[in-house]
């Protein structure tokens, strides 16, 4: 009698670890799930962030005067439920990138490129995500033109 005890013994302790594995696979799952989605809603955000800087850079390029654009931003307040930052990334001076991130967890971001030419105001480069009207403008200096996001 004692094998039909064992037996049953060691298949319910195999189910119960079964339970708590595929338990814990499905939450790795869905994790990486939820951030495949916000990583696809940041991408989006910055191509219109950067489809919007790339048609102001025109519009002012395309004068030979001083001038300022600006463009009113309709952002979300939140990306699937968290908070987010935008930032126009810079080498040297000179606009690379718009790249968006969630702010707890940073390893979840969107890049998108900007169009060659742009320089970086220095200030006002960094929006974050708390419900107010974001600006993004294009004052043309001299031969220079830069870039910029406001709040």
């Amino acid at each position: 009698m004692p094998a039909p005890t064992i037996s049953h013994v060691i298949l319910t302790g195999a189910l119960i670890i079964l339970v708590f594995t595929v338990q814990l696979f499905y939450f790795y799952v869905v994790d990486n799930i939820w951030a495949e989605m916000v990583r696809r809603e940041l991408k989006e955000l910055t191509d219109s962030i950067s489809n919007t800087v790339a048609n102001l850079y025109f519009l002012v390029n395309s004068t030979s005067l001083d001038t300022t654009l600006k463009k009113t931003l309709n952002l979300p307040s939140r990306v699937s439920g968290s908070s987010y930052r935008l930032e126009i990334v810079s080498s040297g001076g000179a606009a690379q990138s718009v790249r968006a991130y969630i702010e707890v967890k940073t390893w979840i971001n969107a890049t998108s490129w900007l169009t060659p030419g742009l320089k970086v105001a220095q200030a006002n480069q960094v929006i974050q995500s708390v419900g107010r009207t974001a600006l993004a403008g294009c004052t043309r200096v001299s031969k220079n033109v830069y870039v910029w996001l406001a709040q």
